[in-house]
């Protein structure tokens, strides 16, 4: 099937109204066929393998995704402790609470957790019961990109473009992972899915969904989801086919979908009497609205982030606790490997796809007239991807307060279908030297930064990175004669050149897969030369905590910062002195505790979740029934271990970082005496580092504990009870 790509598979690029490609054809819709016929075969247009190839490619997405899914565990115990909760009460389920006392509530909105906790309610606490519906939400987002690029372009476009975010490295550790990311990228997706199709027809119902994923992404990750909001509003103010009159009230409509999409729940939480409603975790005043704009907000750009562990990074190349900012950050040691293999081919093919539709083109639609300038559906397509890439490249690449690598899959729905879109565009018209060339030259950016990559980690594959360079360079050469070639020389020069753009991040995503990843910091693939990787990923590099720099193997050196010292590549806490360090990976119900073993505070306790004995859980589950809490912790980490392997309510003082002041010391002595608690989890000094909190009440309430009740001592771990007062 021949495609011209300035004009849209359904047949409208000038305005809306005009028939579809198969009704122009006298061909029956698709709405008189069987479902069953239609989901396997596709749209009438499409060629017999369209359906049935795009299938295997959810098929094979998914298992790769399921493939090895429990080795992670409870992933991030932090969130599977919210789930938890939230399978067990309905108020911390609405609320995101770490624990169905309610005490406190995760640092961000709960839509992320509501997947995963009604997985929980129906098929109990475990990790495929918690992690299977992010995997689902990564064949979702796999199915948005595919069905984006192929209404505009082609379905081998789109099978491209699907193909490359499945295996982008970053997106297999994330969709497999239980943080909010996941589900920020289906709905990031989709929102640029629908705002293409109001380019194409100028309906409004297109902006009313996209406003609508963007305000439920709101709810999953806050204001991350607005980043894409000022291209995707310009590319529509301009290139929609309607007037200005009805683009502005479009845009004004698509805006208070936003708001009440994501400002329903805000609105309830606010209006809500805080005495009966947990305290809103990572702010510092119990405002949802002070830890959007603060700690979850313009902290993050500014490094201004009250309560936060690290603090801020510095401005231009200046390095700091998140690692160095700049232009260049995205293709750095830590990061490079996790997202940036295909973003030089992306923006090559970025620029051509703007210029092969620039208005000064001869394209003409099938019709013979002049296409609309203005209204190219495909060069909207071009813009509206690109537009979110670039934002968000902007923004990652400067933001000096909290970064993590595995932030960037929010890149990888817009890097994949310029991919797909670039290559189909471009292959089109390969008979043309400035398309073969340009094919070319994205080929060879892509074999020459692939060989970089992968020589970082140098006894990874080290056969691997000659392939992709010598392959991809010897596809580049066809690819520059690909129009004077026969049919069969071109195929293989590019089926030559897609093997060799994929082969390395396919490799470090068959690394991820089989690998469980556990914390609050996490990386796909191998170790890297200079940077984090492999399983369980580390803290900061250099220095970010006090605790101590990163060596060369991803492996933290320890430090006098904190009592936890640091990880090391298989993620276990190296700290001599961590209390209730678990030498097992097994906890008592025979699930993997995942995460550093210690509950010293230090970044062990702190980003990672602490072993559990069996002694020590058959302590805290003795008459746990008879309190609404069964015991609390310094830090949400600490708290979740027990938590989760006890299945008890236990309260994280301070929220995640500990710095919280919640509960002050007065709300906690009320909880003991109304005799609400159990015991007391020694900190192992985080109580008086990192949970200090702005006003000391973690330090408080551990020096006052320490003071007043009973040490009861379990194996290494050591617990006070609330219920005894200690002797003299």
């Amino acid at each position: 099937m021949t495609v011209h790509f300035d004009q849209p598979i359904s047949g409208r690029d000038t305005g809306p109204g005009n028939r579809t490609t198969a009704e122009a054809s006298g061909v029956s819709g698709a709405t008189e066929r069987p479902f069953v016929r239609r989901l396997w075969h596709g749209r009438p247009e499409d060629p017999r393998w369209a359906r049935p190839a795009f299938l295997a490619l959810l098929l094979a997405t998914a298992v790769l995704y399921l493939c090895n899914l429990s080795a992670s565990g409870y992933a991030n115990s932090f969130y599977s402790a919210a789930v938890q909760a939230g399978s067990q009460s309905w108020k911390a389920f609405f609320f995101g609470s770490l624990d169905a006392g309610n005490a406190i509530t995760v640092d961000k909105p709960p839509a992320a957790l509501w997947p995963m906790a009604l997985s929980v309610r129906l098929f109990g606490l475990g990790s495929w019961a918690i992690l299977a519906p992010e995997v689902l939400m990564g064949v979702g987002t796999v199915a948005v990109v595919y069905a984006a690029v192929r209404r505009r372009f082609s379905p081998a476009a789109g099978l491209i473009a699907g193909a490359v975010l499945a295996l982008t490295p970053v997106a297999a550790l994330m969709f497999r992972f239980n943080n909010p990311d996941a589900m920020l990228a289906l709905l990031m997706a989709a929102a640029c899915y629908f705002v293409i199709r109001a380019l194409e027809d100028g309906r409004t119902k297109w902006l009313l969904w996209a406003g609508a994923a963007i305000g439920f992404a709101f709810l999953a990750k806050t204001l991350q989801a607005f980043l894409i909001l000022p291209p995707l509003a310009l590319v529509y103010g301009v290139c929609a086919p309607v007037t200005v009159r009805k683009r502005i009230g479009q845009l004004a409509g698509g805006l208070a979908a936003i708001v009440v999409s994501g400002g329903w729940w805000v609105a309830i939480v606010e209006l809500w009497p805080a005495s009966s409603r947990p305290y809103i975790g990572g702010s510092q005043n119990n405002s949802f609205l002070e830890l959007t704009f603060g700690y979850n907000g313009l902290g993050r750009l500014n490094g201004d982030e009250t309560g936060s562990v690290g603090g801020g990074g510095g401005g231009g190349n200046g390095g700091g606790a998140w690692g160095e900012t700049g232009w260049d950050r995205l293709f750095g040691s830590s990061i490079g490997g996790q997202i940036s293999w295909l973003i030089p081919a992306a923006l090559i093919l970025l620029v051509a796809g703007l210029v092969a539709t620039l208005p000064h083109s001869r394209l003409r639609s099938s019709g013979g007239t002049p296409m609309a300038r203005r209204t190219s559906a495909t060069r909207g397509a071009f813009l509206v991807w690109g537009g979110a890439l670039l934002t968000t490249m902007l923004v990652f690449s400067y933001m000096q307060g909290i970064f993590h690598e595995y932030y960037t899959v929010a890149l990888a729905p817009y890097i994949a279908p310029l991919v797909g879109m670039g290559v189909a565009l471009l292959w089109e018209k390969r008979d043309k030297a400035w398309a073969s060339l340009t094919l070319a030259a994205a080929m060879t950016a892509t074999a020459a930064w692939g060989y970089v990559l992968l020589n970082r980690s140098s006894e990874y594959l080290p056969w691997l990175k000659w392939l992709v360079l010598v392959g991809g360079l010897t596809a580049a050469l066809g690819l520059i004669f690909a129009g004077r070639l026969g049919r069969r020389l071109a195929l293989g020069a590019a089926g030559l050149g897609l093997v060799a753009a994929l082969a390395g991040p396919a490799a470090y995503t068959l690394t991820t897969v089989n690998e469980g990843h556990t914390g609050s910091i996490v990386t796909a693939g191998p170790a890297v030369a200079g940077g984090r990787g492999g399983p369980g990923g580390g803290a900061p590099r250099g220095g970010g905590f006090p605790g101590g720099g990163q060596n060369q193997q991803g492996q933290n050196q320890p430090g006098n910062g904190f009592p936890g010292g640091g990880q090391n590549q298989q993620g276990q806490n190296q700290n001599p002195q961590g209390q209730g360090q678990n030498q097992n990976p097994q906890n008592g119900d025979g699930r993997r505790m995942g995460g550093m073993g210690g509950m010293g505070g230090g970044v062990g306790g702190l980003l990672n979740g602490a072993g559990v004995s069996s002694e020590a859980k058959e302590l805290l589950e003795t008459d746990a029934g008879r309190y609404t809490w069964a015991a609390a912790a310094i830090g949400a980490q600490n708290a979740a271990s027990y938590q989760l392997s006890t299945g008890d309510p236990v309260m994280a003082i301070g929220g995640f970082n500990g710095t919280d002041p919640s509960p002050t010391l007065a709300q906690f002595k009320q909880y003991v005496a109304d005799g609400k608690i159990h015991y007391f989890i020694a900190s192992g000094g985080m109580g008086g580092g990192m949970g200090a909190g702005s006003d000391g009440t973690s330090s408080q309430i551990t020096s006052w504990v320490e003071a007043t009740f009973k040490k009861v001592t379990v194996g290494s771990s050591t617990f006070y009870d609330l219920t005894q007062k200690a002797s003299g």
